[in-house]
């Protein structure tokens, strides 16, 4: 959990349709105001600002993280994957502001709790423990974790639901997307309907506790006899819609393993990438959520913590089959094929290839060249990313030729991109081409 200067905040989530949308107000006004000051400062030092830039500036970052924090639910689930997805891409400054949409920044008031609670199991609900800790020991865009402790001795993770999240998810996306596109930070062309829906849909789905109990559930069926990984028990008598009752597992944030031997990291990575390719082509369902958050290690039985199940989808067999001919392309450095599939099956659109193709060659042979190299790949070794920065901001400001694809791509490609994201966090090796063959064979 995160802390500030004077600790953790209490901050009440705003509930009604009315009030959250009165804070997307507030948050425009004042990125427009924002830009207004950066535009003057600018122009009076003789320069000719662009758009983009009196938009993306740590101001409005600031105002952006604050209020998507205070809003939580959907407004801030979309605030922390554009944070996580943009990776290298994004400017130092604002991912640094922008990073803190993954952490707590503020925790629902004790009173606003208890009225959750009281709704979900009743006037007397505190009569179940014999110990409930009001501070939460973690918090998400959807809820916040407390432990607790039965009468029996067992020791519980609780997660509740902040009020009116599922209901303002809709109304949140589209206040989000509104955002975008009077921002001029998306080309009208860019047709976002199928993507927000699915959105919508995939924040339902998260938002569902039943629903992420029984995917616990079906996960460490998938699992079982596979002592590498541990997944808490669900506790049914105390698991609503609104509330998920679990067993408390102990464990390290994996993101706190950066100072850990070599060995330990590569164990750790090795773990969750393995896990990644058994999703996508033996299992047929992914948790889609790479937040780092939804990870434990335990030192002690070297084993690796698994949490938060709600993002699970369905991996269809379309896509899992793109995913596969992507990879033998690469395992046969085959640069036009790699190409050409990442086209094929939606990647990179056409526009952009046509239009930057030596650029888009480019960051295909970096890449490539990066994983020729001999031994475990060696992700703390960044030394394809200037080539990357280099030629992405052609492909970016060319707005014409965006592209976006299919939703279900998105979504797996989210993982495997936050996974190499924590992977390279940790500065891990590890087999890729070893347990990438293996997985495709």
């Amino acid at each position: 959990m995160s802390r500030d200067n004077d600790g953790p905040r209490d901050r009440s989530i705003p509930r009604g349709r009315l009030s959250r949308l009165g804070h997307f107000g507030r948050l425009a006004s004042g990125m427009a105001g924002g830009m207004m000051a950066e535009g003057a400062r600018r122009l009076a030092a003789g320069e000719r600002p662009r758009l983009s830039d009196l938009i993306l500036t740590p101001g409005n970052a600031r105002r952006v993280a604050d209020r998507l924090s205070h809003l939580r639910g959907a407004a801030m689930k979309l605030g922390q994957m554009i944070s996580m997805d943009a990776g290298d891409l994004l400017p130092p400054e604002l991912a640094a502001i922008l990073a803190t949409l993954r952490s707590q920044a503020y925790r629902m008031p004790p009173h606003q709790l208890d009225q959750v609670l009281k709704m979900e199991w009743g006037g007397d609900w505190r009569r179940r423990f014999t110990r409930f800790d009001a501070a939460p020991i973690a918090a998400a865009s959807i809820g916040q974790v407390h432990r607790a402790v039965l009468h029996d001795g067992r020791a519980l993770a609780i997660k509740v639901q902040y009020p009116g999240v599922r209901e303002s998810i809709d109304a949140d996306v589209d206040n989000v997307a509104t955002l975008l596109r009077i921002s001029n930070l998306l080309p009208p062309s860019l047709d976002l309907r199928p993507l927000l829906a699915e959105a919508k849909r995939q924040l339902a789905d998260e938002a569902d506790y039943l629903r992420e109990g029984a995917q616990m559930r079906a996960y460490a069926d998938r699992l079982a006899g596979d002592d590498r990984y541990a997944i808490p028990g669900l506790h049914d008598a105390l698991t609503t819609g609104r509330v998920l009752a679990m067993d408390f597992v102990e464990g390290q944030p994996i993101e706190s393993l950066g100072g850990a031997p070599q060995a330990v990291r590569d164990k750790t990575m090795t773990l969750l990438i393995e896990l990644v390719l058994r999703e996508l082509f033996e299992f047929g369902f992914m948790q889609t959520d790479p937040n780092f958050a939804n990870y434990r290690w335990q030192p002690e039985t070297e084993r690796l913590v698994l949490l938060d199940f709600g993002a699970t989808r369905a991996v269809p067999a379309a896509t899992a089959q793109a995913y596969r001919a992507l990879i033998d392309a690469g395992l046969a450095h085959d640069r036009v094929r790699i190409r050409e599939i990442a086209v094929e099956t939606g990647f990179l659109g056409a526009a952009a290839v046509a239009a930057h193709r030596p650029a888009v060659d480019r960051i295909i042979a970096a890449i490539d060249d990066a994983m020729r190299r001999p031994g475990p790949f060696d992700f703390g070794d960044r030394t394809f990313v200037p080539v990357v920065r280099a030629e992405a901001p052609a492909l970016l400001q060319d707005r014409r030729t965006w592209h976006v694809p299919e939703v279900e791509t998105l979504f797996v490609q989210r993982k495997v991109s936050g996974t190499a994201l924590l992977a390279a966090r940790l500065r891990a090796r590890v087999d890729v081409v070893g347990l990438a063959s293996a997985a495709t064979t």
